[in-house]
């Protein structure tokens, strides 16, 4: 089992001709991910050829939307490398073909243009995760997005993180046990999924058994998914909040990472998640030490 993506999923790549495209693309196929296509308006009707997960050519048709790729090859995911001036739109392209999962990596999209797509999602059957993420990741079933496939295989860990290097530590450091999916939803200040929605989804996954749960300084995301862990989940979660040295008022590699008084600090949301019965490590290490303890006492 696995939370929004598996094996069966079919990928198409938006933005599949550009430098980012075409490096995570090959990637994705690597690992087994099924990709089908991809879309740029500019070179619908041409293909690209990329190896497959057994290092036979594969060639992908390039197709002029979203709606028209979905209808040739029965893709459900979508994966965008799209510049940051047509990330709205290519959001919105998507979302109006009706995919399903829309994973958004590219970085820099402005605040404004993120907050019209989320509100445009209200009601339609998309779920978008990002953007400025490193996508998603099912161990051994597909990759959608540019996390490193080869860290960690499948096991009982459920992971969502805003940071995509802590998303890639904390697979490395729980490699010998393994993990459902692990997801980076983004650093920004809006995003298309939340803490809120993996913890959700994860839970009622049956082959997640425990959660990690990484956020960083800046907003109340972290105090918000421990309301909810209080009220909703009844696994194990451990924690980790970035951030925990940062100077008060400076913006933090993120564009959420913004620290105004005691409002989102390390420190608060380290207390309400522990308020909660959440444990949370002061390192990535210790986190990954605290999660192994439960692990082994199952």
């Amino acid at each position: 089992m696995s939370i929004y993506l598996n094996k069966d999923s079919k990928v198409i790549v938006q933005g599949i001709t550009g430098g980012e495209g075409t490096k995570h693309t090959a990637l994705m196929l690597k690992c087994g991910t099924q990709v089908v296509g991809g879309v740029n308006a500019r070179k619908a009707g041409t293909t690209v050829t990329h190896k497959d997960a057994d290092g036979n050519d594969v060639e992908l048709p390039v197709f002029g939307s979203v709606k028209e790729a979905m209808a040739e090859t029965g893709a459900d995911v979508s994966v965008a490398f799209v510049p940051p001036t047509f990330t709205k739109d290519a959001c919105i392209e998507a979302i109006d073909a009706g995919i399903g999962l829309l994973v958004v990596i590219t970085e820099g999209v402005p605040v404004q243009d993120t907050a019209e797509v989320f509100a445009y999602l209200d009601g339609k059957s998309t779920r978008m995760i990002g953007p400025n993420c490193p996508g998603i990741i099912t161990p051994g079933e597909a990759l959608a997005g540019i996390t490193p496939a080869t860290i960690s295989g499948s096991g009982p860990v459920g992971l969502v993180s805003k940071s995509g290097t802590l998303t890639y530590q904390m697979m490395f450091e729980l490699r010998d046990y393994g993990f459902s999916t692990a997801i980076g939803i983004g650093g920004d200040p809006i995003v298309g999924t939340t803490h809120i929605d993996a913890l959700e989804a994860f839970e009622n996954d049956p082959d997640t058994k425990a959660i990690v749960m990484i956020g960083e300084i800046g907003g109340d995301a972290e105090e918000r998914a421990a309301d909810y862990i209080k009220d909703h989940v009844t696994k194990p979660v451990v924690g980790y909040v970035a951030g925990f040295t940062a100077p008060e008022g400076k913006t933090m590699g993120h564009a959420g990472a913004i620290v105004s008084g005691s409002s989102g600090t390390a420190q608060a949301k380290k207390d309400a998640l522990e308020a909660v019965g959440v444990k949370v490590g002061k390192t990535p290490s210790e986190t990954a030490q605290l999660m192994r303890d439960i692990l082994q006492s199952m």
